[in-house]
């Protein structure tokens, strides 16, 4: 009885000696298969995985690799195998499943794959949707991830189940014609998702098609839903994106015109249409206000802003009509007349100067309302100093640079590191360049392109790449102060003598780096004059020339809207539209010429 006890004790602690080492064996092989694998001997990896298998404790660790290895060996019958008995050993586990079918699809039987897919799809659970979708997507069968969330929303009787993974899988896969619908379904649920509807939208619609299909989603979706006030918001949105202010405008108007609340959203998209050169839009949206909000918040500003978007549209339509610039003058005196002369009001006095000077050549009625302005009791310090620099622009007119850097200086000292103040340090950099003084332009414009806004940033990287790329040479200096003081002589309005010396220039310094803003600058003087065919004529020698790449798309852009707008020769400024698009596809003016592109073309919403 002693033997048997002793020799039982024995062997267990012999088992428990050998099962670490039987253990440490395992992994080892597992690790010598793993490499085998990446190496892509198959067929060592395979014997070793055949082997481990069967071991309870490394199955989930070799069951992977194991059915990757058989593929790749195109073993289809012995991966059938472990497949159907993981299925077997499993039955609650979907991916096994999956992997079946994929092992009908690598053995080239796509009739068995399809069979096996949707006997999975057909007998899936609602609380398995989720992971029948992963198992498909993890191998990017994205068509069958599709199919098992469409039928996850069968099985839960709810059409808006499962939006978000399938917007997602959309987004992923760029099919914009069922992202569309998905994502505004999302609304359709619930209005407060309008914002996320937006940002998963620009992010996913580059292309002016995919625009389109929005558009008609959308209007289809408000004539059904009236009452959904965000499907007219998306439509809103859908315009500014694509710089279709107009249509912005009437939408939201309609908008105001059914809920009547307040003009805001109007009052918004008049700025944003001035902002962008739509006079017409700005002027009807400032005019809505006034005429259905009379007594509301907006009414002051908006009669204001109303004759602003006049006077710009006034003065860029060449050549400027002095009468209309006294209307505007007599309109903004009505304004005054009707609320009086107050702070709110200092920025009519600011338009009504620069009419006078710029317009009327009377610099002194100027000099007096801007005074005013500048001495007006509890005015905001931002608009005095924003008179202050109108005022420095006046006195260089008169040809009195002294006091205009004085009053610049005072400007750019009061408001440091806020967007006045860099407006009142380029003025400044700008009237040193007039006078030939680069390098303290350049001192300027080097702190001004880190501005924080982008627009002051951009016009200081512009002055300066002009002044870089033209003195280079010891030349080129002559020739650069020559130039900086034609923009002088076009700042204050001497176009004729401008003219001129620009003439003198293409003689004096033939084929110099500065021929191709000459020649803009000659189209530009041409068109503020209305010589309309000069301008054209101007810009040719700009986009005909390869040499001068770097003014083309802003030749093009200005010659197609010159002969679109001020010729009506609409066939060749599609044409010109088309070139840009074509040659200059990343350029500032690719989204407005396509916009005028389209419209010249007659394309219409089916």
């Amino acid at each position: 009885m002693r033997r048997i006890i002793l020799y039982t004790l024995l062997l267990s602690l012999l088992v428990l000696m050998v099962a670490p080492a039987a253990k440490a064996q395992q992994q080892q092989d597992l690790e010598l298969a793993r490499q085998y694998f990446s190496q892509g001997d198959y067929n060592k990896a395979e014997e070793l995985y055949g082997r481990l298998i069967d071991n309870e404790r490394l199955f989930h660790a070799v069951y992977p690799d194991y059915l990757k290895t058989l593929l790749a060996q195109r073993n289809y019958k012995e991966a059938e195998k472990l497949v159907k008995r993981t299925v077997k050993r499993f039955p609650d586990n979907p991916n096994y499943e999956v992997d079946l079918g994929r092992v009908y699809q690598a053995s080239g039987n796509k009739s068995d794959a399809e069979k096996q897919f949707d006997k999975l799809l057909g007998s899936m659970s609602a609380e398995a949707v989720i992971i029948v979708a992963n198992a498909f997507m993890q191998h990017e069968m994205f068509d069958y991830a599709e199919k098992t969330y469409l039928r996850g929303r069968q099985l839960s009787n709810d059409p808006t189940s499962y939006t978000r993974p399938l917007i997602a899988l959309y987004a992923y896969r760029q099919k914009n014609d069922k992202l569309i619908p998905e994502v505004l379904n999302l609304l359709q649920e619930n209005e407060s998702e309008l914002g996320y509807v937006q940002s998963r939208l620009q992010n996913s619609l580059k292309e002016e098609e995919n625009f389109d299909l929005l558009e008609k989603e959308l209007i289809l979706r408000v004539q059904q839903n009236p009452d959904k006030l965000a499907y007219n918001e998306m439509l809103i949105w859908l315009y500014i994106q694509r710089k279709d202010f107009y249509s912005a405008l009437m939408q939201a108007r309609a908008v105001d015109k059914r809920t009547r609340t307040g003009g805001t959203r109007v009052m918004e998209l008049g700025a944003i249409s001035l902002k962008n050169n739509d006079y017409e839009g700005a002027i009807e949206a400032f005019q809505y206000i006034v005429e259905e909000y009379p007594e509301g918040p907006y009414y002051l500003v908006a009669r204001q802003r109303l004759i602003n978007a006049r006077e710009e549209q006034v003065e860029n339509t060449f050549p400027v009509d002095k009468e209309k610039i006294q209307a505007l003058i007599t309109d903004y005196e009505a304004l005054l007349s009707e609320v009086g002369r107050r702070p709110e009001t200092v920025e009519v006095l600011q338009h009504m100067a620069g009419l006078y000077a710029f317009h009327l050549d009377d610099k002194e009625k100027a000099i007096e309302l801007l005074q005013e302005a500048i001495n007006m009791p509890r005015a905001n310090p931002s608009m005095v100093a924003d008179s202050k620099l109108t005022l420095g622009d006046i006195y260089l007119l008169k040809g009195e640079p002294w006091e205009s850097t004085l009053l610049y200086s005072q400007v750019e000292k009061s408001h440091k590191e806020t967007p006045i103040g860099h407006e009142a340090k380029l003025r400044n950099a700008r009237l040193n360049y007039y006078k030939g003084d680069f390098e303290l332009a350049q001192a300027h414009l080097d702190i001004l392109k880190m501005a924080t806004s982008r627009e002051i940033a951009n016009d200081a990287m512009d002055l300066s790449l002009l002044i870089t790329d033209n003195t280079g040479l010891d030349t080129s200096t002559v020739a650069m102060e020559a130039y900086a003081a034609i923009d002088l002589l076009i700042f204050q309005n001497k176009l004729q003598d401008a003219l001129t010396a620009l003439d003198g220039m293409l003689q004096k310094y033939p084929g110099h780096s500065l021929t191709d803003e000459i020649y803009f600058q000659k189209a530009n003087i041409y068109e503020r004059m209305g010589d309309f065919d000069q301008a054209v004529e101007s810009l040719q020698k700009i986009a005909g020339n390869p040499q001068y790449d770097i003014l083309s798309d802003d030749a093009l852009y200005r010659m197609a809207f010159i002969l679109e707008e001020s010729l009506n020769d609409k066939e060749r400024a599609q044409q010109l539209y088309n070139e840009l698009l074509v040659k200059h596809q990343g350029s500032i003016y690719a989204a407005e010429a396509r916009k005028r592109f389209r419209n010249l073309r007659g394309d219409k919403l089916n």
